[in-house]
């Protein structure tokens, strides 16, 4: 048994890794018909939505109808392994001039929407606590330890975000009433660093004050792509025990597109001012055990790499 052997046996192991499904949430940051013409940013976008099963995409002021299209027409062709499709909310928005949807992004082979619903905030005494209602999606992932469960997508008006995050509660009161589901990722740009949620103010918001609740994205992440801002803004929250174990441990995270993507601060900026957050789940075999799979394309490199090694010479 040769040296080379070892070193590829250990190579191999470390190729193995845990087959997980990802989930993101991204402030696209104005995504329009003036991004959907650039064909810099529309590739970027593509790369990075082609990571995940399911992306919540934010931010979206897409007025004619073209944008998004566009976009899922590019990820098809771009991603030939997978088909994804995408359901969006109404148009969302205080005043006519500025609205945004939510819109999720999901492989078809992957995912079932089992169902959706735009929350009503009509709640009495308390109507319209958000400027951008959740639309929230019911899906059905087999492959995953947790099955089924709940999206609810926030993006908080910055001078209202204490109030808006503390209201997801309600949010979640209504999904239980509703589905009798307690299985709930709540996850967007919540706003809630620097300055728009204070420390003293926390006890205040529902989401961190009630047991049961797991924020994924610590306070200390940047989410942000300016290297002169340092602000977790964007979040994701997940409700229960069980959500928490169906949960890949620390791979809740930002994705750095412009680092391997190899862009400028500038290019990056030009896509968004916000990276995707986003977080694994655990997966399953066929036989109901967690599932782990192998990366074939980092094992084959792995190999080439040995076998073309001169072997040491030990004297």
């Amino acid at each position: 048994i040769t040296c080379k052997f070892f070193l590829l046996f250990a190579l191999l192991c470390g190729a193995i890794r845990s087959a997980a499904f990802t989930i993101c949430a991204f402030n696209m940051q104005s995504f329009g018909d003036s991004k959907a013409a650039n064909e810099r940013i529309m590739t970027t976008l593509v790369r990075v939505l082609s990571r995940y099963d399911v992306c919540l995409l934010q931010e979206v002021r897409d007025g004619r109808g073209k944008a998004i299209p566009t976009l899922l027409s590019l990820l098809n062709s771009y991603d030939e392994a997978h088909q994804y499709a995408y359901v969006a909310s109404e148009r969302l928005g205080r005043t006519p001039i500025y609205q945004e949807q939510y819109v999720f992004v999901y492989r078809k082979g992957s995912v079932t929407v089992r169902d959706q619903y735009q929350y009503p905030d009509i709640q009495k005494g308390d109507e319209d606590a958000f400027a951008r209602e959740p639309f929230v999606l019911r899906l059905l992932a087999p492959r995953t330890m947790i099955g089924e469960f709940v999206l609810i997508p926030q993006h908080t008006t910055p001078s209202n975000a204490t109030k808006e995050i503390d209201e997801l509660y309600d949010v979640f009161l209504d999904v239980k009433k509703k589905w009798g589901i307690e299985d709930v990722m709540f996850l967007g740009d919540f706003n809630a660093a620097c300055g728009y949620v204070a420390k003293k103010n926390r006890k205040n918001i529902r989401l961190m004050s009630e047991p049961g609740f797991a924020w994924l994205i610590d306070d200390k992440v940047d989410t942000t792509v300016k290297d002169t801002t340092n602000c977790a803004y964007d979040r994701i929250v997940v409700h229960g025990e069980r959500f928490l174990r169906a949960i890949v441990p620390n791979s809740a995270r930002p994705f750095d597109f412009a680092k391997d993507f190899h862009l400028s601060q500038e290019q990056a900026l030009q896509v968004s001012d916000h990276y995707p957050v986003e977080v694994k789940l655990k997966t399953l075999s066929s036989s109901g055990q967690e599932q782990t799979s192998v990366d074939w394309r980092l094992v084959i490199s792995l190999a080439v790499f040995v076998i073309s090694t001169p072997s040491p010479d030990w004297g």
